[in-house]
């Protein structure tokens, strides 16, 4: 029997997904071979990979002029390799600081460049995005980068900042997918695949052509954007696994009527959740609720000596995952893409035993 996964990453995959992989593991469509042994030059693995970005540009109605890359490093080494290939002589670039992500972009891109912290929550414990009327941009800036979903804290971007001529990159590794973008109105989306993508490995990173080109003499080849994109994101050996289970993923999420109506099952699902937090002062979430996250939702129990009890009675329950980030502490439920309603359904029906047990 399969448990509800609430885990914030690596995270719940499509079952129909983990079904199809089992399948096609010892030998993927008559070839005798698993995605695993494929050349990734091979005629096999280049149909998949081109599906899969077909596949993705669909999903995300990616327009002419920007690339898709598949690479390696998790948004993590994304974090160096975005002012490495976007400097282009400017000397700065602008951040805004909506928790702990955008804490490890500010401090990694610092060891490239001098960063301007525009807008910063961190006056309310991170719990909001800073209206842009706080921010102060600065125009000679090389690019804008925001964390849309942090992960940790629970506070997602519901609007797209406007900053003029200065493109805007987008660490949106957590709620990508989820919910309807506009892809034209971003510089640079990028982000790991282990929440709504596949597994752990698998970057992608979703440039505008005109922003190829532009990096620093110092910037590794594999992760040169402009070398990569030339090379169709071959370069060096792709995680071509990772690549295989994501065009599975998108897949069924095409199966499942697209972005726009998976958007609305995660709209569903959060509501189910936060219209119970809101109802309860047992349990309490910090976000402000123009800012909360669709995805990733914290919450704390008002007396925190019974965090081990409810963990503890939750796994009992075949709920796992639920234990809160180090840095906040608590519990998050992580309902990703593949979540079904009947996960959180469960959450909340046994919340609402264990407030009456303990409340």
């Amino acid at each position: 029997m399969r448990i509800f996964n609430f885990s914030a990453g690596p995270a719940v995959l499509p079952e129909p997904v983990l079904r199809r992989a089992a399948d096609e593991m010892l030998d993927w469509h008559g070839s005798g071979m698993s995605v695993m042994e494929m050349s990734h030059r091979g005629r096999e693995f280049i149909s998949i990979a081109e599906k899969t970005e077909a596949d993705l540009r669909q999903l995300l109605n990616i327009p002419p002029g920007y690339r898709v890359l598949f690479l390696q490093g998790g948004a993590m080494a994304e974090n160096a390799f975005i002012p490495m290939n976007l400097l282009d002589g400017r000397t700065g670039a602008d951040y805004v600081n909506t928790g702990e992500w955008s804490k490890k972009s500010i401090k990694e891109a610092g060891k490239y460049c001098t960063v301007n912290v525009a807008a910063s929550s961190e006056d309310r414990n991170f719990t909001y995005v800073p209206p842009q009327q706080d921010w102060q941009l600065d125009p000679d800036a090389a690019y804008v980068h925001i964390c849309t979903n942090e992960t940790i804290g629970g506070v997602e971007y519901h609007w797209v900042p406007d900053t003029g001529a200065v493109p805007i990159v987008a660490d949106m590794s957590s709620h990508i997918l989820s919910r309807v973008i506009d892809v034209s109105r971003y510089g640079v989306i990028y982000g790991g695949a282990q929440k709504n993508i596949g597994p752990a490995g698998l970057t992608l990173v979703i440039v505008r052509d005109e922003l190829l080109g532009r990096a620093l003499p110092i910037t590794p080849s594999a992760f040169n954007w402009k070398e990569q994109a030339a090379a169709g994101s071959m370069l060096n050996t792709p995680a071509t696994y990772g690549i295989y289970i994501a065009g599975l993923v998108f897949e069924w999420l095409l199966e499942q009527g697209g972005v726009a109506a998976i958007e609305q099952h995660n709209i569903a699902k959060a509501a189910l959740l936060y219209d119970y937090l809101d109802t309860t002062r047992f349990f309490v979430n910090p976000v402000a609720r123009s800012d909360r996250s669709r995805m990733n939702i914290p919450f704390h129990l008002h007396d925190p000596k019974l965090d081990a009890d409810f963990l503890r009675g939750a796994e009992n329950n075949g709920m796992v995952q639920l234990k809160g980030h180090r840095v906040v502490g608590g519990m998050r439920a992580s309902i990703y893409n593949a979540m079904p309603m009947e996960g959180v359904r469960a959450l909340v029906s046994y919340m609402q035993e264990f407030e009456r047990a303990h409340g």
